[in-house]
């Protein structure tokens, strides 16, 4: 039995999927094995945002099964979901397991369920799985075609469908339009219409025109050519414009996506004015969409040997077999004097495993203290005298899994198994306003679902041997959202001894000379999260300043300056020239415990930051714009945020402006409400946090 799930977990196959007369009809097949009568099968949607569930009885027809969802049905998943991914369950003798249902590859978006203005398609996933999307109506648009013809021309060959058309307007012109992810236009191509019937043969169409949604384009390489050593990420879109009565109309789609099964780069060598270039055609990893770069093709051994490298790392039997010998070093007698640290996926010298590495160091306790790494963020970690070993590298192999003690403040990779002998001892990075792990009711991380999340969550928190808290309110909620049921050390949070230690005059004075901040102006350090929803890729996120620098330098900068610090997930790059003087870039540096203590007043949203900077007692300002959002949609709060907050929400930075007015002329004390708060969330902070971590972990 167990060889069967197995197996059926790999050949659950998609056999024709439509919308006839309202009403969803799916059929699937198992190559390989044909469940037997006592079998129950059914087909499972699950909300990948949220952990709903919906589930529909499946029919035989000899060896294949199949699924008829009614115009309600279809409504309910319209209207209760944004992403539904569609598996098989299996349940025979009391046991259950459940197969993704993977696509054929036909071209599944041409079909689509309309209602009140609003859209459900299926779609094939990057993995070849079958999902369904809900949305408002918008052009469905692929690519599915990129070569090039004669070393002169690339040709792009796909199909566009506008939901809302039954018949096309019959002045009809597209034009494909190419620009840069920053909407720098680029240039432009007729599009030649052409019939594929062949993309809908056999699928009853519902009343559309389908004759001409298939598109031919070519163009010049010649175009691309002024762009000479620049990696272009193009924007593809479809431009339509046509007559409406007496005005002309101009729409266009959303990028298209590169949907080519097994898609491969591809390569041309091109001579130009004397000299050789090389022109490649891929797409982007996660979003799919065309990526044309146009370089010299000099022959570089050196690099082509690093690039080659990298692929090998990078291949799944390679991780594979790190993963084996990972377990089979853990096995090996632990080395008892080992301490690894790791702050923030081993991008910084920071946080609470900083204070409780320093801690050790001056205190002459008997470790070897290494500090895991991220390579690309080495220069973080240099001049301060660490033993440094890159995360994942063959020295991190060996010394890892013979580690007495992990301590991290932030989640290992699920992949590493955890050894018996070591103290895996997780000192998490902040005291929760927004909901965490299996609190959450929705989750926009890219790469995973919300179930999956909750679950891996879950899963990697049970290798944890202890975990700190700042205070009893949050001791109740990481024991909830982490189903955590081992040591909870409620001994506040070390990385804030440092502010109750050194805030003094002679210390900020140091500080604001080494890092050449204005000693006779205010400071304002901007220190706001990352937006689950706002991102490039996975691990990469992306933060949109919303902040009018041009009002503030010109209303504050005679007496401010203002620091900013994102979020350690966000990979943005600030360009803050224009503001030279008045506006300093400190997303990168390493610790913003010192950023605590030279700032006057803290901008902030929805981030833990404010808990900490609490003990400093000093005025705080809440820049919420989007709070009914990232309330009631991304995250949820765990306490009336609007109410509690230690000071002003504001909207615009007018009123940043206005507030920033108000505490100077109040002397820049602290709200009403904030002795409150400080008795909540503050009242173990004394200084001597670590200590008391040290000594209950580290002294035997």
């Amino acid at each position: 039995m167990i060889r069967r799930k197995k197996q059926l977990n790999k050949t659950c196959l998609l056999d024709s999927l439509y919308f006839k007369n309202k009403d969803l009809h799916i059929q699937m097949i198992f190559p390989h094995f044909t469940p037997i009568e006592q079998d129950q099968l059914t087909l499972l949607f699950v909300e990948r945002y949220t952990t709903k569930k919906k589930e529909y009885p499946l029919s035989r027809i000899d060896t294949k099964v199949q699924a008829c969802l009614t115009e309600q049905d279809l409504e309910g998943l319209l209207t209760e979901g944004k992403d539904w991914d569609l598996y098989v369950t299996h349940l025979i003798n009391d046991s259950s397991e459940r197969t993704r249902l993977q696509s054929n590859y036909s071209e599944l978006e041409l079909q689509f369920f309309l209602k009140d203005n609003k859209l459900l398609t299926p779609f094939t996933t990057n993995k070849g799985n079958i999902s369904f999307k809900s949305q408002l109506p918008n052009f469905i648009a692929k690519i599915h075609q990129i070569d090039f013809v004669n070393k002169d021309h690339i040709r792009i060959e796909g199909y566009v469908v506008n939901p809302l058309w039954t018949q096309e307007p019959p002045d009809l012109k597209r034009t494909l339009v190419f620009s840069t992810n920053d909407d720098e236009y680029l240039f432009e191509v007729p599009l030649k219409t052409m019939n594929r019937f062949d993309f809908v043969n056999g699928i009853p169409t519902e009343g559309r025109d389908f004759k001409n949604i298939g598109y031919e384009a070519q163009f010049p390489i010649e175009n691309l050519l002024s762009y000479h050593n620049q990696a272009l990420t193009l924007k593809v879109k479809i431009k339509f414009s046509y007559s409406e009565g007496y005005k002309m109309v101009t729409t266009e789609t959303t990028p298209i996506k590169i949907k080519v099964p097994d898609f491969k780069q591809k390569s041309l060598s091109k001579k130009v004015n004397g000299t050789k270039k090389l022109i490649l055609i891929t797409k982007t990893q996660k979003t799919e969409h065309l990526t044309i770069s146009v370089s010299d093709h000099n022959f570089d051994l050196k690099t082509k040997l690093k690039e080659t490298l990298v692929i090998i790392k990078k291949h799944s039997v390679v991780k594979r077999l790190y993963k084996h010998a990972f377990f089979c070093v853990g096995k090996l007698p632990s080395r008892k004097t080992i301490v690894v640290f790791e702050s923030f996926l081993g991008k910084q010298f920071s946080d609470n495993p900083r204070a409780i590495f320093e801690y050790l160091r001056e205190n002459s306790y008997p470790y070897k203290l290494y500090w895991s790494i991220d390579k690309r963020y080495v220069n973080n970690f240099k001049d301060k005298n660490l033993n440094c070993i890159p995360r994942f590298s063959l020295k991190w192999l060996f010394i890892m899994p013979r580690a007495r003690y992990w301590v991290t403040n932030s989640r290992m990779p699920l992949w590493i198994p955890k050894p018996k002998k070591t103290v895996y001892f997780q000192t998490w990075h902040g005291t929760p306003l927004k909901r965490l792990a299996a609190d959450m009711e929705e989750v926009y991380i890219p790469g995973t679902t919300a179930e999956n999340y909750k679950k891996n969550f879950i899963k990697e928190a049970k290798n944890w041997d202890y975990l700190i808290s700042p205070n009893a309110y949050s001791t109740e909620i990481f024991r909830r959202a982490f189903q955590f049921e081992k040591d909870v050390l409620e001994t506040g949070y070390p990385r804030n001894d440092f502010i109750y230690n050194y805030n003094k005059k002679e210390t900020i004075d140091r500080l604001l000379e080494q890092y050449r901040i204005p000693s006779n102006k205010k400071v304002i350090l901007y220190a706001p999260t990352w937006r689950d929803n706002q991102f490039y890729a996975k691990g990469k996120y992306r933060f949109d300043i919303q902040l009018d620098l041009d009002l503030l330098k010109e209303k504050l900068g005679e007496d401010y300056v203002i620091l900013f610090r994102l979020h350690y997930l966000v990979s943005e790059n600030l360009d803050l020239t224009p503001y030279e003087g008045f506006a300093y870039d400190f997303s990168n540096y390493e610790d913003i415990r010192e950023l605590y203590l030279l700032s006057d007043i803290l901008i902030t949203d929805y981030s833990s930051v404010f808990f900490d900077y609490g003990n400093l007692k000093r005025p705080m300002i809440f820049y919420v714009y989007d709070i009914d959002h990232y309330r009631d949609n991304l995250r949820g709060f765990y306490f009336d945020f609007e109410q509690e907050a230690p000071g002003p929400l504001v909207r615009s930075t007018e009123e940043i402006i206005q507030a920033i007015k108000r505490f100077e002329e109040d002397g820049f004390m602290v709200s009403k409400q904030f002795d409150s708060f400080y008795n909540k969330f503050c009242y173990l902070e004394d200084g001597s946090s670590t200590q008391r971590v040290v000594e209950k972990i580290f002294s035997n």
